[in-house]
């Protein structure tokens, strides 16, 4: 039985919910008056207090995704734009992952860090090899961290992770600072989860892979992940651990892309049932090639047109959730989908252990890679890529630090008041990486953009404030201002 408060992850995420979703959305799919409809009542609609939006039941948003019809798709995309600029502006927020160790426990089918798997190296970094990698992160320009590691209770104990992010934290190189931690890891306690939040993390990320369970359970044949319901029901468990913004995602290409799509709302929609606010982010994985996996042996991929379209369905039907797409996606797939919600994206990353320190921007280690990167660019690259396209590559932390977290964070993005909050803040962390790290072409680029851009600062008073801490940050060595 569907039950959107059900602490059970069978009815909170009901099969038969799911399948009935669907069977409604093919006899709606070309209901142009229903359609237009739920167009009109995700647009987004000036009150009072600002702009705000309504966003969609995963019901609604799947007859949008069903919809075959090309003038259709024209107007999602078009009020995904719509959306993605009121709340996200331009702005793009920065981040690396960085692997800890790829000891694992579990024999995913998907992941070439399964146990069985003999044919990659494996490794675990030390205390030392932390710093190291986080120094080259910062030399970089890089401030915010997705710290990942496989599942093994020996290896990777929490302890071994709270160490991990003490002394992440803990590094300042020359100008660096990683200022925020997020955290990618299994599904654990409450107790492991509060322990979590008093290290001081960003948001505990955990991706469901599928939300079908029987196809959940022949993906993960061993291990403590077999467990379907342990796995589904962690962000319950994090947050009465007292993490208030955490990160969906389903893995692309693992089964039925209209099933994940639907489940995946219905998840966040549980959360902000029971807890008063939905995931911070949702990310949208593609299934990627990586060692011993191969790709053949999964027929639910899906082409880049499907992906867009899924990627404007997910920011109508949940319009103040970032979005995070990674370097799984190539170039010309970003560049698509950053306009049509996409909200977070990492820049010169690497998917392997100890990837990064010891190793130029043209250097990359395979050995210990969990999937095949796409977008190999450096991140002074992408940063004046993103620029070149109209964008403000963002290393703003400042919500988490100022505790706009959880609902505290919603409520000012309901009213657009976080565009007196971020717009500034994205323009003074862009300053910092130019004067820092960019490379002479970047930074005139750059510059030229902060000097647009800071005029449309909404509030004349931050505005003011603002252009004076951009002049000390370029002139004086000063850092870390923030609204």
């Amino acid at each position: 039985m569907y039950d959107v408060k059900s602490l059970k992850a069978e009815e909170f995420i009901s099969d038969e919910e799911v399948l009935e979703t669907l069977r409604y959305a093919d006899e709606h799919k070309n209901d142009r008056k229903l359609i237009d409809e739920i167009l009109e009542k995700a647009r987004p609609k000036k009150t009072g207090r600002g702009v705000e939006c309504a966003g969609l039941s995963h019901r609604e948003a799947s007859v949008l995704l069903a919809c075959e019809d090309p003038e259709v798709i024209e107007k999602v995309y078009a009020l995904a734009r719509e959306i993605k600029e009121a709340f996200y502006g331009d702005r793009i927020v920065m981040f690396a992952p960085l692997y800890l160790s790829n000891y694992c426990v579990n024999k995913c089918v998907y992941c070439p860090y399964h146990y069985q798997n003999k044919d990659i190296p494996r490794k675990k970094l030390t205390q030392d090899e932390v710093r190291d990698e986080v120094i080259a992160l910062q030399d970089m320009g890089h401030k915010r961290l997705a710290i990942e590691a496989g599942e093994d209770p020996v290896n990777n104990p929490i302890e071994y992770i709270l160490d991990c992010i003490k002394t992440i934290y803990s590094i300042k190189h020359k100008n660096g600072a990683i200022r925020r931690v997020n955290v990618n890891i299994a599904a654990t306690t409450v107790e492991n989860y509060r322990k979590l939040r008093e290290a001081g993390i960003g948001t505990y990320i955990l991706f469901q892979e599928t939300y079908h369970k029987e196809s959940y359970e022949v993906l993960h044949p061993a291990g403590p992940k077999h467990n379907y319901a342990y796995h589904t029901e962690a962000m319950d468990r994090a947050m009465e651990g007292g993490i208030d913004d955490v990160g969906l995602g389903v893995l692309f290409g693992l089964d039925k892309y209209r099933y994940e799509f639907a489940a995946l709302l219905m998840h966040a929609e549980h959360l902000e049932a029971v807890h008063g606010v939905g995931p911070h982010t949702i990310s949208v994985p593609r299934l990627r090639r990586a060692s011993d996996i191969d790709l053949d042996s999964f027929d639910n991929g899906i082409d880049d047109d499907t992906f867009a379209k899924i990627v404007a369905c997910i920011r109508i039907a949940v319009p103040y959730t970032g979005m995070i797409i990674s370097t799984r996606e190539s170039e010309a797939c970003r560049e698509k989908v950053i306009g049509l919600g996409v909200s977070q994206i990492s820049g010169g990353s690497r998917t392997s252990v100890g990837g990064y320190a010891g190793y130029t921007p043209d250097e990359r280690p395979h050995d210990t890679e969990q999937f095949d990167v796409s977008d190999q660019r450096s991140l002074d690259e992408v940063v004046k890529w993103l620029m070149d396209l109209g964008y403000i590559p963002s290393f703003c932390t400042a919500c988490y630090r100022e505790g706009r977290t959880g609902d505290r964070f919603m409520a000012l993005c309901k009213v657009g008041q976080i565009q007196n909050c971020c717009h500034p803040n994205a323009l003074m962390t862009l300053q910092e990486y130019l004067t820092d790290y960019a490379s002479p072409e970047t930074k005139a680029v750059g510059e030229a953009l902060i000097a647009r851009e800071i005029q449309n600062v909404p509030d004349e008073k931050r505005r003011a404030r603002a252009i004076e801490y951009l002049d000390e940050i370029k002139n004086d060595g000063k850092r870390d201002f923030r609204f």
